[in-house]
């Protein structure tokens, strides 16, 4: 490897210096958003969302307006990877330091882990729920337990998580292959498992049945205030769905780094974010409500609904699919993040592979725990608020203070304009932790804050770290920033 003049081998390696190859066009961009939504739990959530709004236009509304969130937010992020060509824990060096990025590093990567953890359990689960259909594997299923799951369930979390390894062998060229047919391949899944529930039901309307009784049994533990159909359980809607990629917005310069230019990247997530956003939480929607005409009950996970099929064929096909599409999402959103940012720690010691199997490592490790197994809307705030500062305090510093404008190759030097207080930022670091203060540790520690807090914590630690940390950076704009 070749260090660059005036780069530090502690800061620089191929995998975290700026893209070379850039060809990662609209499509690909646009298949990220694919396999980071059609996965078991992107339907799952999006099932959930759906008995909190009471009708299909209320869904459609509080939906749509995420999504135009989001396609907002992960565009700012987006155009700087487009811009500077690293990825986010270099990206991240400019706000809290050479050094202190590592902080925003590993909250990243930890977070990476138990969704990696999480979405391995869907896929595995999907497996699961077709092989029990024979009564010699329900038995073995029912009598045999390990680590507090069923054996089989352990076995196929540890072929499934296998599996997944096999992808990354080549680097991020090969997670791009594999993206662009894994992402749009569970959309056809998706739509004939809608088409045959409508068909099955004898036909379909718009109009919601499903009991208000059933909604508020099923909603009750949420933690969503309001009713089904109110304004607040709309709002709260909205807010969960852009929390559900928190993760993301970090770190989606991993990927829009590759991007070639800036309308490739604004084509790609505006294809596939708010539109298929929109049309893949419609298809949930129908789905859900097909299903419970068809089978008389709430069914939010799909291989759920698959297991129920009569047709053993369309069963193991939508398994198969569901467990590709799940493999796709993980690869893309919780393998390449860690890889990265384990990386970073480490760059003479953890490349990009050696990054992810550490991540594949802990989501193994976290499997008898399964945290994930708390409810969709929970889990969801609960990981994705921590998350909340990082972004507020780096969109702060590039956008408000640096202008867009900055210095990359300082990016990479130990003695460059980036090296702040010995390596570390302390005013980023300050107002981060403040932010993750109000944002997760105290309305998930203690009963200090209002019972709707958590639903919007992101937003609040978004907005909390970001204007501490404006006002702290303001105080010393002069002494670092170039003229």
């Amino acid at each position: 490897m070749t260090i660059p003049p005036g780069a530090s081998p502690q800061l620089y390696n191929e995998d975290l210096a700026p893209a070379k190859e850039r060809n990662w066009g609209a499509f690909s961009i646009f298949n990220v958003w694919t396999s980071d939504v059609h996965s078991l739990w992107g339907y799952y959530l999006a099932a959930s969302l759906f008995l909190f709004c009471g009708s299909f236009i209320n869904f459609l509304l509080a939906i749509g307006i995420g999504s135009l969130i989001i396609f907002f937010l992960m565009h700012m992020v987006g155009l700087a990877g487009v811009r500077t060509g690293v990825p986010f824990p270099v990206l991240a060096r400019a706000s809290f330091g050479i050094w202190g990025a590592n902080f925003p590093a590993l909250v990243r990567a930890i977070v990476a882990c138990f969704w990696y953890g999480a979405q391995t359990a869907a896929a595995s689960g999907a497996i699961v729920a077709l092989l029990v259909r024979n009564d010699t594997l329900l038995q073995f299923h029912q009598s045999s337990h390990m680590l507090g799951h069923s054996t089989l369930e352990l076995i196929c979390y540890i072929i499934i998580w296998g599996l997944q390894l096999l992808i990354i062998q080549n680097g991020m060229e090969t997670v791009r292959k594999f993206q662009d047919w894994a992402g749009p391949a569970v959309w056809v899944m998706m739509l004939l498992l809608a088409i045959y529930l409508v068909v099955k039901a004898g036909g379909f309307s718009f109009n919601h049945t499903i009991p208000m009784d059933v909604l508020l049994e099923k909603t009750k533990d949420a933690g969503v205030p309001g009713a089904p159909g109110s304004f607040a359980a709309l709002a709260a809607v909205a807010a969960i769905w852009v929390t559900y990629f928190s993760a993301l917005y970090l770190n989606f310069c991993d990927f829009s780094r590759y991007c070639p230019s800036e309308k490739a990247l604004t084509v790609g997530n505006l294809w596939g974010l708010p539109v298929n956003l929109i049309l893949f939480s419609l298809v949930a929607g129908v789905t859900t409500i097909a299903a419970f005409n068809v089978y008389g009950e709430v069914l939010l996970h799909p291989d759920q609904i698959s297991a129920k099929f009569d047709s053993w064929f369309l069963a193991l096909l939508a398994a198969l699919t569901f467990a590709v599409a799940t493999l796709g999402i993980n690869v893309v959103a919780n393998f390449v993040s860690p890889a990265f940012d384990f990386a970073n720690v480490f760059p003479t010691h953890i490349n990009f592979k050696k990054g992810g199997y550490i991540a594949a490592l802990i989501a193994l490790v976290l499997y008898p725990f399964a945290p994930w197994e708390s409810g969709a809307a929970h889990f969801v705030n609960m990981i994705g608020n921590t998350m909340g500062p990082i972004f507020g305090v780096m969109m702060v510093d590039y956008y408000l203070i640096r202008k867009g404008r900055l210095n990359v190759d300082a990016l990479y030097r130990e003695d460059g304009e980036f090296r702040f207080e010995n390596g570390w930022h302390v005013h980023a670091l300050i107002a981060a932790a403040i932010g993750i203060l109000f944002s997760s540790i105290l309305p998930g520690l203690t009963s200090l804050m209002p019972v709707w807090w958590g639903v919007y914590g992101w937003f609040f630690g978004v907005a909390i770290a970001g204007t501490i940390y404006y006002g702290l950076r303001s105080m010393t704009i002069g002494k670092r920033l170039p003229a």
